[in-house]
């Protein structure tokens, strides 16, 4: 079951293709993905499912969601370099702590922490935000919480710890 609805968000990502961006079949397909991605880790953990293909599968599906969703978005914002910059470190730091964990552990690890879950919610409500509210203002929180996450995920990722 929860597989089904990971693969319910690689659908909807995929039907973002053809949708205008911020019109109203964009954000019912991108809330069902967003939805999906909420629902199938906690539907495998209550009935007890979770599996190492689903993990994969859903991190499959979050790719494919992040860079249909980067895809139709960035053509229509007028994003200043600062916000490019700042989004580059985050990635870059993301992107060290993916190496940095799997020369440790040998394996790719995410950190599920609280942040991480905090900045996903962020940056999820960011598209419902764009009609009415300049990005320049919605994504320096958005960002800076999002750099927060990313250097604690650095020191779990480096001590161990959580």
């Amino acid at each position: 079951m929860a597989n089904f609805i990971t693969t319910i968000r690689i659908l909807c990502s995929l039907a973002l293709v053809f949708c205008a961006p911020l019109s109203l079949p964009f954000f019912a397909f991108y809330t069902a993905a967003g939805l999906s991605d909420i629902f199938d880790g906690m539907i495998a953990r209550k009935t007890n499912t979770a599996t190492e293909f689903g993990a994969k599968l859903d991190a499959l599906a979050d790719i494919v969601f992040a860079a249909v969703v980067l895809i139709k978005l960035l053509p229509i914002l007028e994003l200043p370099l600062w916000m490019f910059v700042w989004v580059g470190v985050i990635a870059l730091i993301k992107v060290v702590n993916i190496v940095i964990g799997f020369v440790r552990h040998h394996t790719l690890t995410a950190v599920h922490s609280v942040i991480n879950k905090v900045t996903g919610v962020l940056v999820f409500i960011l598209p419902f935000t764009l009609p009415i509210i300049n990005i320049r203002y919605t994504a320096v929180p958005v960002c800076a919480v999002a750099t927060v996450a990313a250097v604690m995920e650095s020191r779990t990722v480096i001590t161990g710890f959580q």
